[in-house]
């Protein structure tokens, strides 16, 4: 067997251009394990949105874009190229909507006689319009592009000791810094998305303390995933009970998601007296729109504006050495090299 390596991570617009925004919008919205009611539905829905958040989107956009492209794509390909010199098989790298595309890259590596592939999500935690999404687009196009190639996913990793150990040394230098509470803010999903990957049916949001309480439910649970990030950062980071808490971004539309709310907790933390806030989030390993101007911009000035008084976003990890370490040792585990 042929090894290989494929990094899949969310994706990005090919431009901050109107006519792109929407294409990637479109691709992304109409993903059943995104907005995930009947076909007619979605597209009614994703219709109306269509209207005018591809404008709206693109001008947030357009505030992040650098000279080489999206931050979410470029610093993606630098950590795959960074991965690639330090392991022996092929490594390609693919964004689950627009480009690169998932059939590019299996083509690509299947082109190269790989038909035994480790597919390494660029999602920590397990959720159906995350990781789940991720890994069963890659098996379809599989299936049709190269049906011979064996596939290995990759766990979640979000308390892994490699991936917490690079999470830590990526905020360290911020944690020196005087700071009155550390926010993590994680994506948000709705909260049905729980249920529906709740393997057991009757755990998620359904016993109190539900994320406190050990349950295989928890290997495709989100939220306690999330937790359990925070717990493991937190202990090796040595950052007090006190000065720290959890919350969602991101949401979209009128059902429940999970709360707390990113920005309704930067304004209260702010009318609280926490002066002094840093934000961490974890759930992205590259920069983004979400983290970028939805965080560092849009987050700023809520918390400024509810009488903050210093505001820090923690960039993700982006291209860290530690980061490609732990994807190197993933890497080696399944080549064979690896301790």
């Amino acid at each position: 067997m042929s090894k290989g390596v494929l990094l899949v991570n969310l994706g990005s617009p090919d431009s901050p251009s109107v006519p792109d925004v929407r294409r990637y919008l479109n691709e992304f919205l109409m993903d059943g394990r995104v907005i995930d009611t009947p076909w007619l539905l979605r597209r009614f829905v994703v219709g109306m949105i269509l209207i005018k958040r591809p404008a709206e989107s693109g001008h947030a956009y357009e505030k992040i874009w650098t000279k080489d492209g999206s931050p979410l794509v470029v610093y993606s390909k630098n950590v795959r190229a960074a991965l690639q010199q330090r392991v022996s098989v092929p490594v390609e790298l693919a964004m689950r909507y627009q480009n690169p595309s998932i059939e590019s890259a299996v083509t690509k590596l299947s082109a190269r006689g790989v038909n035994d592939l480790l597919l390494i999500p660029l999602f920590p935690h397990y959720a159906m319009s995350s990781y789940e999404t991720a890994v069963v687009r890659v098996q379809e196009v599989a299936a049709k592009i190269a049906p011979q190639m064996k596939i290995t996913v990759q766990p979640p990793y979000c308390d892994s000791p490699d991936f917490i150990a690079a999470l830590v040394a990526s905020a360290s230098e911020f944690l020196k810094k005087d700071y009155d509470h550390l926010l993590f803010s994680y994506h948000g999903i709705p909260e049905r998305h729980l249920r529906k990957s709740d393997t057991t049916g009757c755990h998620c949001l359904k016993v109190e303390n539900c994320c406190e309480v050990a349950s295989p439910a928890h290997a495709t649970c989100y939220r306690a995933q999330c937790f359990a990030t925070t717990a493991a950062f937190v202990k090796q980071a040595g950052v007090p009970k006190e000065k720290y808490s959890v919350s969602f971004q991101s949401r979209l539309g009128k059902d429940p998601w999970l709360k707390p709310y990113t920005d309704y907790e930067l304004v209260r933390l702010a009318q609280e007296g926490k002066k002094k806030m840093l934000v961490i989030c974890p759930a992205f390993v590259s920069d983004c729109l979400e983290t970028i101007e939805e965080i560092g911009m849009r987050g700023c000035e809520d918390f400024m504006a509810a009488s903050g008084q210093e505001y820090t976003r923690i960039p993700c990890m982006n291209e860290h050495p530690l980061w490609i370490e732990a994807l190197e040792k993933m890497a080696q585990r399944f080549i064979g090299n690896g301790k």
